[in-house]
């Protein structure tokens, strides 16, 4: 017999709600912008629906929308395809359908059966300048093409061949992001249609180190720190920026007391990369072993590689009489890096309540690319899933792909205007300042938004919905363990749950931090 506090105003049974439902929060309902949006495909969903309750699961849906978009982008290269990659340089840029992939294949030796960082290459790139798993990548697809036939029918296949293991590794982004905060899969929805994630996803081959890099996020979110480690290792082995999510991961873990979970994720991330690195890094010959060559290109060309497109490193450098040496850039940028790690462990230490997981991750990469030396189109891969996870807040992240899609559009006009002769078809120097000026301003500002959730909680979209961290893996619900200034006091009334109120690990009888349970 129910008790009166139980008994429901109404003599009317509710409505019955299926297990794992109730839960979910659907953006319709809480994002005006989500809302506005779905009068396209019938409007809001409604009080009475019951999500999850068919085969066409939030999950499988935004796989499916993901699969869809990066269809689009292949046709938006198909003049290339066609055409402009082989019989005219300047095309491929008017038509904004540049890749890589099909310029490497003979270029870095895959045409010809080399085999990356053992092999020698012709020229002056003597070696493949990739990191060794996406230098794997690579192979595999060479592997996979058809080696007869034209050259330019080889390197069509060859790109249709990496475009449909892009097409996975979309797949794989797609489905971590959805089911990586368990009551928000629809959020998913803004990596399967930002546009700049279509229009730059077969540039080149960075949605491999952006699939392990969201698995990685997915296995910490459900605590598996020894997984996300090793997922994490991998996509650093396969792309350098991936190993900037641990800098966060250290001041959050800090902050919580959850050291033996921090470590674990190190060790797996180191042991991960050794196990990949390794087998090609290290040469041996009579006098013991050495690096090799090959295996140490990438890093060689990233440090002497100069100032190039995208950064505002270049718009300083195309309007001085005297340019910064690549060398003060490489300093510069690095000093830079570190000031804004210093900034975020200051601002989690001191933040009301501990930051989420994912503001500080997408925080950090967002500061490496904005202070980087160059800004490849495709660099927005990296921070697309992260900024779901960060903000998913329909009008923010739109703006942002505003400011990318028009950063897309300026660099391949610039290309143009360059590769064009007297003709200058497309964007001058001038102009493509400003579309680099674009890109800055429209990162800054998803940044801010971010740093203002974490100063006032209370318009966390995700927190505000009842969360605390749902990325957060054994952080999420944590009581802090050290915190600065007036977070270490904690606001009157605050949930000590979400991390707002510090646990005195000094006091007699209380639990080490290092022996509580992940």
């Amino acid at each position: 017999m129910p008790s009166a506090e139980t008994t429901p105003a109404s003599q009317h049974e509710p409505e019955p709600v299926r297990p794992g439902t109730a839960e979910q929060v659907p953006p319709t309902r809480e994002d005006e912008v989500a809302a506005a949006g779905s009068e396209l495909i019938g409007g809001p969903l409604g009080r009475r629906a019951l999500p999850g309750f068919s085969w066409w699961t939030p999950v499988r849906i935004v796989a499916l929308v993901a699969i869809g978009m990066f269809a689009l982008g292949l046709v938006q290269k198909a003049p290339c395809y066609h055409n402009a990659w082989f019989f005219g340089a300047s095309s491929q840029y008017s038509h904004a359908c540049y890749s890589d992939i099909p310029h490497l294949y003979q270029g870095r030796g895959f045409a010809d059966d080399l085999v990356p960082y053992f092999d020698k290459l012709p020229g002056d790139m003597d070696y493949l300048e990739y990191p060794v798993l996406t230098g794997v990548f690579m192979e595999v697809a060479s592997w996979l093409t058809p080696h007869s036939g034209s050259l330019q029918h080889q390197e069509r296949w060859y790109w249709f061949v990496n475009a449909g293991m892009l097409m996975a590794c979309t797949a794989v982004i797609a489905v971590t992001v959805a089911r990586t905060h368990r009551r928000r899969p629809w959020d998913a929805l803004l990596v399967a249609l930002a546009p700049a994630f279509a229009l730059t996803a077969t540039i080149n081959w960075d949605l491999l180190a952006v699939a392990l890099t969201a698995a990685a996020m997915l296995m910490w979110s459900r605590g598996r720190a020894l997984a996300f480690g090793v997922l994490l290792g991998l996509a650093t082995a396969a792309k350098l920026y991936p190993f900037l999510l641990l800098g966060p991961l250290l001041v959050l873990c800090w902050r919580a007391g959850k050291w033996r979970a921090f470590f674990q994720a190190l060790a797996g991330a180191v042991g991960a990369w050794l196990v990949v690195n390794l087998p090609v890094m290290l040469t041996h010959d009579a006098s013991g072993f050495h690096i090799r060559e090959g295996w140490a290109k990438f890093y060689t060309f990233s440090k002497e590689r100069g100032v190039d497109f995208g950064s505002f490193w270049l718009i300083w450098a195309q309007n001085s009489s005297d340019p910064p040496t690549t060398g003060f850039i490489n300093n510069a940028a690095t000093v830079l890096v570190a000031l804004c790690f210093l900034g975020i462990a200051a601002l989690t230490f001191t933040a009301p309540r501990r930051p989420r997981f994912a503001q500080l991750a997408f925080l950090m990469v967002a500061a490496f690319v904005l202070t980087n030396k160059v800004y490849s189109p495709q660099y927005v891969l990296w921070l697309v899933p992260l900024a779901v996870l960060a903000r998913p807040k329909w009008r923010d992240f739109l703006i942002w792909q505003a400011c990318e899609v028009a950063y897309f559009l300026g660099i391949w006009m610039y290309l143009a205007y360059t590769t064009s002769g007297d003709a200058h078809k497309g964007l001058p120097t001038q102009g493509y300042h400003w579309a680099i000026v674009v890109h800055l301003l429209g990162t800054l500002y998803l940044c801010a938004v971010v740093v203002r959730d974490i100063l006032m909680p209370e318009r966390d979209v995700v927190r505000r919905s009842g969360d605390d961290d749902p990325s957060g893996g054994v952080l999420d619900g944590a009581p802090d363990a050290f915190a600065l200034g007036a977070a270490a006091a904690g606001p009157p009334g605050q949930d000590a749950r979400f991390g707002a109120l510090p646990v005195d690990w000094g006091r007699p009888g209380a639990p080490s931090p290092d022996d509580r349970p992940l």
